[in-house]
């Protein structure tokens, strides 16, 4: 598993629901924790890695040693948002873009655990970001697409290299298989 970097077409499919807690499924969140960590993200979702599932993995902490702050989300969804807040924001499909956007300031989610228990959690500021964040990649939604005009202008010639980048890629075929969208 590798990740996918905009503008992967995979970024923009909606995810479908899990139905079954596989032996893959399992495999499949322990990758993605480790492309987590490895790529020092505190959150990850399957689409960015080509999966068309609603799954995601998150460590409100960033740090692998501190496994209370690690949580596996299948099927999440946001029941609550309160207050706003503007802060910086980047993304492992975009690396090295930081913006400021504006989220909730505090949710409240419900998600399933690997063992298939239905849980939920209140969190706030930072917390609340990761999950809003990772939830709107289960639904194609992507943060420069949060950005207010002021970071959309500050971003444009990133986005456009991204851009370049991946065609490029493509063009010389040079994108490994297993970056071409599952959907």
């Amino acid at each position: 598993m590798k990740l996918v970097q905009y503008p992967h077409p995979a970024l923009r499919h909606k995810a479908e629901p899990v139905t079954t807690i596989s032996k893959e499924l399992h495999l499949q969140v322990g990758e993605m924790l480790h492309l987590m960590y490895t790529n020092e993200g505190l959150g990850l979702a399957a689409p960015q890695i080509a999966v068309p599932n609603r799954v995601l993995v998150m460590n409100f902490a960033g740090d692998p040693e501190q496994k209370d702050q690690e949580f596996v989300a299948i099927n999440p969804v946001i029941l609550e948002m309160k207050g706003t807040i503007d802060d910086r924001e980047g993304c492992l499909s975009f690396p090295d873009l930081f913006a400021k956007v504006r989220r909730a300031k505090s949710v409240r989610v419900q998600a399933y655990n690997l063992k298939g228990e239905l849980y939920e959690m209140t969190v706030n500021d930072l917390p609340a970001r990761i999950w809003q964040h990772e939830v709107d990649h289960l639904e194609g939604v992507l943060f420069i697409d949060k950005m207010g005009m002021l970071g959309r202008l500050n971003s444009k010639r990133a986005i456009e290299e991204f851009i370049h980048e991946f065609n490029e890629a493509k063009a010389k075929g040079t994108l490994p298989k297993e970056m071409e969208p599952k959907f």
